[in-house]
């Protein structure tokens, strides 16, 4: 993989995420207890052999510079490895990356200076494991133009993703961004094939199409929008499908884009399933990401000998449970629950402090927040809308620095 270069898109603003990218990227969200979003993609890069990273960012990176400072200066630029990060710079005009597109044309000069033949371009803000090596042999072996990741979804979901149209060598005839009504597989009438927004190009053809689009004044300098549905007219597109055999990864076929509040929640909730979807144990493709020296978790006794309980959830290190109870949730480092505490169906980031008596239901608590004693959240949505941040399917998200009303 020496001669591919990857671009990693992680500037978004991550709008449908609000409150939890209120001061951070939507790539450093945190995810899983110990993670942030971004590091599923990363360390698809580091097992796929994938050593030359430029990572664009634009908005509120600082969260995100220092997870990549603390837990990815792991290459060795001696050896031509390298993640960096790109932020704006405002080299082609006045403006911030208006697409994304746009944000890869405004750093072409690193493009073409890499010396690479084969560009790999991801987006850090999906979960899903995946073997990059694969894709880009396939891309040279088809001596594509073009190769763009693509999996089945139900017809009902497609509307969200662009839709494709393949011929039986899997090059695509037709490409449509976010359709109304999708197109259905010919085989297959309950489902659709989609893009990934994963893409491999080459060096060539997209340096060449990026200047052709900048030119374009009815352009949004988008790849789903306006790249790809020329390319698929003039060049050689192909799919790659993520549920084919091959790669190095065990094939879980597990991939989310956890854009919204909701969707966040359910990717997380899905790894306190009976079986995971997605197996953060196994053993031959790990996640990486940026730990810090904490003690070890602990369960105690609390005030009158009452025993902590923590029931099918997934418990960071640093954090103690004085007599609590913990059901179905996922806890960050850091955290103390009091006695008498329960905790169901919620996500609790670093340092969150729930004391005495409090109860807590399909919440997901920002970092450092301090939640009162018998503090009720998640009982009554109705009060907790006039407060927080509630979604489409009632999950409660608690911001950070929140400050209680100690009256109510």
């Amino acid at each position: 993989m020496a001669n591919t270069l990857t671009i990693l898109l992680a500037g978004g603003v991550g709008s449908r995420l609000y409150p939890l990218t209120a001061d951070r990227a939507k790539p450093a969200v945190p995810f899983g207890g110990k993670y942030r979003i971004i590091d599923f993609t990363l360390s698809n890069c580091l097992h796929s052999g994938m050593r030359r990273i430029l990572v664009l960012t634009q908005y509120k990176l600082h969260s995100l510079q220092k997870h990549l400072r603390d837990g990815w200066s792991i290459f060795n630029p001696e050896l031509g490895e390298y993640i960096t990060m790109v932020p704006p710079q405002m080299r082609t005009g006045e403006s911030w990356y208006s697409g994304t597109a746009d944000a890869i044309y405004q750093n072409l000069y690193l493009l073409e200076r890499s010396g690479a033949d084969t560009v790999l371009i991801l987006a850090g803000d999906h979960i899903y494991r995946m073997d990059y090596a694969a894709m880009v042999k396939a891309h040279e072996e088809r001596q594509a133009d073009l190769t763009i990741a693509c999996m089945k979804v139900p017809l009902a979901e497609a509307s969200s993703f662009g839709v494709m149209g393949i011929d039986q060598q899997l090059q695509i005839r037709e490409f449509q961004e976010k359709p109304r009504q999708p197109k259905p597989m010919p085989d297959d009438p309950a489902s659709a094939l989609v893009s990934m927004g994963i893409y491999v190009f080459t060096m060539k053809v997209l340096c060449a199409e990026l200047r052709a689009d900048h030119e374009r004044v009815d352009s949004q300098h988008d790849f789903g929008k306006d790249l790809i549905p020329r390319l698929i007219h003039s060049h050689r597109v192909f799919a790659y499908r993520f549920d084919q055999p091959g790669g190095r990864v065990s094939p879980d076929r597990y991939w989310r884009d956890v854009g919204t509040i909701d969707s966040y929640y359910e990717a997380n909730m899905d790894l306190l399933r009976p079986v995971p979807p997605l197996d953060l144990y196994q053993r031959d493709w790990r996640i990486r990401s940026y730990h810090g020296q904490n003690p070890p978790a602990r369960v105690a006794p609390g005030d009158a000998g009452e025993e902590g309980v923590v029931a099918n959830s997934m418990v960071g290190s640093g954090t103690v449970i004085v007599g609590g109870i913990v059901r179905h949730s996922i806890l960050s480092s850091h955290i103390r629950i009091e006695t008498g505490a329960v905790v169901e169906d919620s996500l609790l980031f670093d340092g969150v402090h729930v004391g005495k008596q409090a109860r807590l239901k399909r919440c997901i608590i920002d970092k450092g927040v301090r939640v009162p004693e018998k503090e009720v959240i998640g009982e009554d949505l109705e009060k907790d809308r006039r407060r927080f941040t509630v979604s489409e399917k009632g999950v409660i998200v608690v911001a950070r620095g929140y400050q209680f009303d100690k009256s109510s």
